[in-house]
């Protein structure tokens, strides 16, 4: 009897754990499709009516919304970013109040009159068909939805909109101070990113832009005299006499004074044009099946149309560079407009200003094409992670620069050491992770995101070698484009390049303002002592010359690193970052010692870095 009652309980026991392991397989399947890589997806139709004696215009816009995250959306956000040029925005506010406001900005939003400010009016928004409730809140309107979009579900929205052009003010607008009648970036209600740390809906104070990627469909209807160039492929060059390479079908321009042009741009998430009476149009094909399109005005002066013409097939080698050192450029178009009111990229464009030297024109197409690669096709949150982004950009645009424009071979990287020990001398430094419109000076900002962001990867060079952080870069483009990478990211792909633990040095660098400061303390015979003084640890390379003129040198591996950059220097044993000082011996009598000879390492006091 007592093993029949046994028998029946281990066999309950059988059918629960196999109950148990199905629902197990079950949750794990579902919790699995939670936990993988989504992002949203958005396909933008827009028909737009310019009035070019105003400076407003009317549009029409249908967007399909896939929702491909886990989650039941019962809210969406729009970006309506020309509002904040308007007196009394928090542009304006936050300009008026800051220590150093950009000097294209100060107190001119302020000032503006009504058939001057920018303006974005949403007169009604449909989701599906049906009417919903929303609400504008500065550059955020805020979309209370009839039915949630579940998880997997696309819903269209159509809305109608009235807009306004700025006076010139920042990045985009109207007459700029060169005379570009149409700079027109951020220019349209731009649904916000959802991702998943939630909705990106940061206010439009300064910087920066972070989108959903999608398929862009826009009819621009203009005054028949304007050019217009930006994002995406002409799909009717025949219908405005303009781009029309196709012999075999006939003009077929309407007699009207008006013209629409029409575009379409591929997996991108965002659309800029520009668009002037005067602009000339230059295009120069690449072998490799690129077009480059230069559009700027005719009215130059002969120096500056004589840049412009010179700038050309220096462009096409910035573009092979990119391709070949980061990863390669996927569109077949890229154009450089002149506008705007300096420099900024956009998808398969960029807005510059164009009375320029040739070395600051080719400078500022330098890096703002770098941009394409970190900004627009690996698209970090700039708002969040700006160094990723201008740093990175800094980074390669300044090796492409030396290397097309033949400068030597000194560190390309080397401006950003002096900016960043400006910041450290001055105490002004905030770290990195830094919201970008929430530093207290522009000057911290531009200096950390540009320089100490560029310096992440020179620096890098020092860590782990040269040649894997080439390599890193590579790895981290193809294993992150498309898909709004974060600062693990790049250091996973550096870690697995060369095999060094990195996280130390990701938090270090952008986590914290830890300074780096090495030291020679004492050199007795043949013993050298060193010590860090600096909080931030790293490895150290030493170079040694003897009494008797023979060279040798060291490296010190940082113990956390788990390893130790590719070199021909002798490796000594690895130095524990909570240990003050570290000496060693050597074979022979010390003449001089050296700390870093290459300058890679921000080492923020060279003076007791020699000793003689």
């Amino acid at each position: 009897m007592k093993k029949l009652l046994f028998l029946g309980s281990f066999l309950v026991l059988l059918a629960s754990c196999a109950n148990s392991k199905e629902v197990h397989n079950k949750e794990h399947k579902n919790s699995a499709k939670f936990t993988t890589y989504w992002q949203q997806h958005i396909d933008y139709k827009m028909d737009i009516d310019m009035d070019v004696k105003n400076h407003q215009y009317k549009g029409k816009q249908k967007a399909v919304y896939t929702n491909n995250s886990p989650d039941e959306l019962d809210k969406v956000y729009y970006h309506l970013y020309f509002n904040a040029f308007q007196p009394g925005s928090q542009m304006d506010v936050r300009s008026l109040n800051i220590k150093d406001p950009d000097r294209r900005v100060r107190d001119r939003i302020s000032k503006l009159q009504p058939n001057e400010i920018g303006y974005i009016k949403v007169n009604s928004l449909k989701q599906n068909g049906a009417a919903i409730s929303y609400k504008t809140v500065g550059t955020i309107l805020e979309v209370t939805l009839n039915n949630p979009i579940k998880s997997g579900e696309s819903v269209t929205f159509d809305m109608d909109f009235d807009a306004q052009v700025p006076v010139q003010i920042r990045r985009t607008g109207r007459d700029n101070k060169e005379g570009v009648a149409l700079s027109m970036s951020q220019w349209y209600p731009k649904m916000a990113e959802y991702d998943f740390e939630g909705w990106h809906t940061p206010p439009y104070i300064a910087r920066e832009f972070h989108g959903v990627w999608g398929n862009f469909d826009v009819k621009l209807t203009i005054d028949r005299n304007y050019v217009v160039g930006g994002t995406g492929y002409l799909q009717n060059p025949q219908e405005i006499g303009h781009g029309y390479e196709d012999k075999s079908k006939p003009l077929n321009i309407p007699n009207a004074n008006e013209l629409t042009w029409h575009f379409k741009a591929p997996n991108v998430h965002d659309f800029t044009w520009a668009a002037d009476p005067d602009y000339n149009h230059d295009v120069l094909k690449m072998p490799v099946g690129i077009d480059l399109h230069f559009l700027y005005k005719k009215t130059l002066d002969a120096k500056y149309l004589k840049n412009w013409k010179d700038l050309q097939e220096p462009t096409a080698e910035l573009m092979a560079y990119f391709s070949k050192h980061v990863g390669k450029y996927p569109y077949k178009q890229y154009s450089v407009i002149q506008g705007g009111d300096g420099g900024m990229e956009y998808a398969m464009s960029t807005l510059i200003t164009g009375q320029r030297s040739f070395g600051s024109l080719f400078g500022v197409t330098a890096h703002e094409m770098a941009h394409t690669w970190f900004q627009f096709l690996l698209a970090t949150n700039e708002s969040k992670h700006p160094w990723m982004d201008e740093g990175f950009t800094s980074y390669i645009s300044n090796k492409a620069s030396y290397e097309i424009l033949k400068r030597g071979d000194k560190n390309p990287n080397a401006g950003p050491y002096r900016g960043y020990n400006y910041l450290v001398k001055n105490n002004i430094e905030e770290p990195l992770t830094t919201h970008a419109d929430r530093y207290n000076t522009n000057a911290a900002y531009s200096t950390g995101s540009y320089g100490k962001g560029s310096m992440f990867l020179s620096q890098l060079e020092y860590v782990i070698g040269e040649e894997n952080v080439a390599k890193g870069l590579k790895k981290y483009f193809n294993d992150f484009s498309f898909k709004h990478p974060t600062p693990n990211d790049v250091k996973r792909s550096m870690e697995k390049v060369s095999g060094i633990h990195l996280d130390w040095y990701l938090n270090e660098w952008t986590q914290t303002i830890h300074t780096i400061d090495y030291g020679i303390k004492s050199v007795i015979g043949k013993t050298i002592t060193l010590e860090r003084i600096g909080q931030m640890p790293m490895p150290v390379d030493l170079e040694v010359i003897y009494t008797d003129g023979s060279t040798q040198s060291f490296n010190i591996p940082l113990r956390m690193m788990r390893g130790h950059k590719p070199t021909t220097a002798t490796i000594l044993e690895d130095w524990g970052w909570a240990m003050p000082t570290y000496s060693f011996t050597t074979a022979k009598t010390v003449k001089s010692v050296e700390i870093d000879k290459s300058k890679l390492m921000a080492d923020v006091n060279l003076e007791n870095n020699v000793y003689k």
